[in-house]
């Protein structure tokens, strides 16, 4: 049993016994993130694509989810794998337009489409405009009532797992291997006879679905969908929570998330607007003091102390 599993059992029993301690509401607002956060990191931490245009496929599955479940009556399951198809299926879009560019110029493509997404989300009627997708009812998945926030949040707590081990099984995958060597170094991937834009999209489609994933369950959470989950602010905070984490680092965005939404949820009500402020000065200070991010640093921390 190699480090990683080990850690990964530890946090697998730190997430069971955690709702004794702590409010289930919050910790289920931190899986979400944490998923976004992963997904995120598979594509710039692995392929080295930086999209500010994520918010797109979070609040788009987040939209499509709610709709299914409100409108349609249709079970939360078939919301939540409809609004992951549907985030995958903008990926696919998106990706064929933005792949086609590199560095800046994908990252502003990735922008633009995500600000088309927000768009509609404000201006289509299904989606109730400014006031957002709301009382959308939780239901009951294979028997469990959502309706209670502690079984509710074993169920997501079983979605992190599973995308955890899809991206830990993607990253040290052969696929996984050739994200890394196009991240590295493009040009000899290429010239190595690998289709590098298809590895791309590929990624960016799987990233997509991922990332919609996180908003479909965000929505059975706190029961709306708003503007916010579309909005570029959103798709900055993904970011952030990566980079303070560790890029490319397996737990990394998990550790980022937990530590950008709790400090967001402890300080909304002592500090107010300057959230965003005090949230930029982290950034500015993660950038400058942890270069790898937290769980970055720390592994560069624990190569030094290992006897050789």
């Amino acid at each position: 049993m190699n480090r990683c599993t080990l850690w990964m059992l530890l946090l697998i029993a730190l997430g069971i016994a955690a709702p004794t301690v702590f409010y289930p509401v919050l910790l289920m607002k931190i899986l979400c993130f944490a998923i976004f956060a992963s997904a995120f990191n598979l594509l710039l931490g692995y392929t080295g694509l930086l999209s500010f245009g994520h918010a797109a496929f979070f609040g788009g599955a987040a939209y499509v989810t709610g709709y299914l479940i409100k409108d349609m009556a249709l079970p939360p399951l078939v919301g939540i794998l409809a609004g992951t198809l549907a985030a995958a299926f903008m990926g696919g879009l998106v990706g064929l337009l933005a792949i086609r560019r590199q560095g800046i110029y994908f990252a502003m493509i990735t922008l633009a489409m995500a600000q088309m997404v927000y768009f509609l989300c404000l201006q289509l009627p299904q989606t109730g405009g400014e006031d957002g997708l709301q009382g959308v009812p939780r239901g009951s998945i294979v028997g469990l009532d959502l309706n209670n926030d502690l079984t509710l949040y074993y169920v997501i707590l079983l979605f992190f797992i599973a995308v955890f081990a899809l991206i830990y099984r993607t990253i040290h995958s052969p696929f996984g291997q050739i994200l890394k060597a196009i991240r590295e170094n493009e040009p000899r991937a290429i010239s190595l006879g690998y289709d590098v834009a298809r590895y791309k999209l590929l990624a960016f489609v799987l990233s997509s679905g991922l990332a919609g994933l996180a908003g479909a369950l965000k929505v059975l959470v706190f029961k709306f969908a708003t503007l916010t989950d579309a909005h570029w602010h959103t798709s900055g905070e993904v970011v952030l929570m990566t980079i303070l984490g560790g890029i490319g680092t397996v737990f990394g965005p998990a550790v980022g998330a937990t530590i950008i939404v709790t400090l967001e949820s402890q300080l909304a009500d002592k500090a107010g607007s300057l959230v965003t402020v005090i949230m930029g000065f982290i950034f500015v200070l993660c950038v400058l003091m942890f270069r790898k991010g937290i769980v970055g640093e720390l592994l560069e921390l624990l190569k030094g102390v290992r006897p050789h």
